[in-house]
């Protein structure tokens, strides 16, 4: 198994979720990104390889410039195995807020 196309092993790096997160609401060049970064560019650069090769970014070409921006698709990937895990711990605080509730402190 490569890890590097995983996406979960893709967002396990502090320094790769900073990226998503940059590039969530607007596409950005690769000097864009890397600015936003107290590292070197190439530092940046591998990352946004590793991003790219298990899909989570996407590159488009405008010029000479490439950019990149979030697939949507594949975050939904990563929502979907986190969905039971949401929904188990939205149970356990709606029952322990229905406990809560009920709680009558002894005067």
């Amino acid at each position: 198994m490569n890890l590097r196309r995983d996406v979960f092993q893709a967002i396990a790096d502090p320094t790769r979720r900073a990226i998503l997160l940059l590039v969530a609401t607007q596409s950005m060049t690769a000097g864009a990104i890397a600015s936003k970064f107290n590292t070197a560019r190439p530092t940046v650069s591998k990352h946004l390889q590793i991003l790219t090769e298990c899909e989570l970014l996407k590159q488009e070409q405008s010029g000479r410039e490439i950019y990149y921006k979030i697939n949507a698709g594949k975050m939904k990937d990563v929502a979907d195995f986190l969905e039971p895990f949401r929904q188990m711990w939205d149970d356990r605080f709606n029952k322990l807020e229905a406990i809560m509730k009920n709680y009558k402190p002894n005067e």
